[in-house]
């Protein structure tokens, strides 16, 4: 499987597990990422995605996102899309 870079971890919201991320690429519900930072090595299904606290589909270049993750993440960590 490919790994495609497509944002990086600008925050983390440890009371609610949630990432802020900045996209370089796109993404949408159901792709799976990769987390991947000095120590975090995670890779999940995305369940559901925010912008400005409204829920979205889908999102594109240049957004920011904020998405549940099951584990802590960091700041600059990158965010890889897995290809099928």
């Amino acid at each position: 499987m490919e790994e495609k870079e497509i944002g990086k971890v600008s925050g983390y919201f440890n009371h609610i597990g949630v990432a802020a991320i900045k996209l370089s690429g796109d993404l949408k519900v159901g792709d799976k990422i990769h987390i991947k930072g000095h120590t975090t090595d995670l890779k999940q299904e995305i369940e559901s995605m925010q912008i400005e606290k409204e829920n979205v589909k889908s999102a594109k270049k240049g957004d920011h996102v904020g998405i549940k993750v099951q584990e802590r993440v960091r700041p600059n960590d990158k965010v890889f899309l897995i290809e099928k």
